[in-house]
């Protein structure tokens, strides 16, 4: 049987403690405040994120660096077979650069110079905050019924439409500020006390 590693993204909502539990590996989400850069729970703790949000620090988000994808994959290929990456749905947040997908081609090019193609499996199910914590769990109940890396992928893919999450929001100011919504729309809602889910 093949030994398989499970890694997410801070998006899961999974901290370092909880992974180090669950014997996965998050990539900590950068976030750059007023020009300096964090690393959610590595240089920057929720309660300081909550802290500089409430200050009305300027707030944006980021993707991992390629490179710190790839270095953190290839430190996990010295133990394992096969890697399985769940992230944050490609059409979530920001719809920044789906990076693991470009970091995942990278490396299995890479590999098959090497003869281990195909090794680093990223699941794109469309999941974020608690449903792709759910996908991780998914994931190591699979390697302990004996899946392979590929069929993982397969399984959480297929089941990528079975889940569904709602927001609530207190203010529509985030949502101005990110662009998401016009001000005019952000200005009509707070006057009509709108909260959108």
């Amino acid at each position: 049987m093949s030994r398989i590693a499970v890694v997410t993204d801070s998006n899961s909502g999974i901290t370092q403690a909880q992974a180090k539990e669950l014997g996965v590996s998050v990539i900590p989400m950068p976030f750059m405040i007023d020009g300096e850069t964090y690393y959610e729970e590595i240089s920057l703790s929720r309660d300081e994120f909550y802290e500089k949000l409430a200050a009305n620090a300027d707030i944006s988000t980021s993707q991992p660096s390629p490179e710190s994808i790839l270095n953190l994959w290839d430190s996990l290929l010295e133990n394992y077979d096969e890697v399985i990456q769940t992230k944050q749905g490609q059409e979530c947040l920001n719809r920044v650069m789906d990076i693991y997908k470009v970091a995942a081609e990278c490396k299995n090019e890479i590999n098959q110079f090497k003869e281990d193609n195909g090794k680093v499996h990223v699941v794109n199910n469309q999941r974020i905050s608690v449903t792709q914590r759910q996908s991780v769990l998914d994931a190591l109940a699979l390697i302990d019924a004996g899946k392979s890396g590929a069929e993982i992928k397969e399984i959480l893919e297929a089941d990528k439409f079975n889940s569904t999450i709602y927001i609530m929001i207190d203010t529509l100011y985030y949502l101005k500020k990110g662009g998401r919504i016009t001000p005019a729309a952000a200005a009509l809602g707070t006057l009509l006390k709108l909260k959108p889910v």
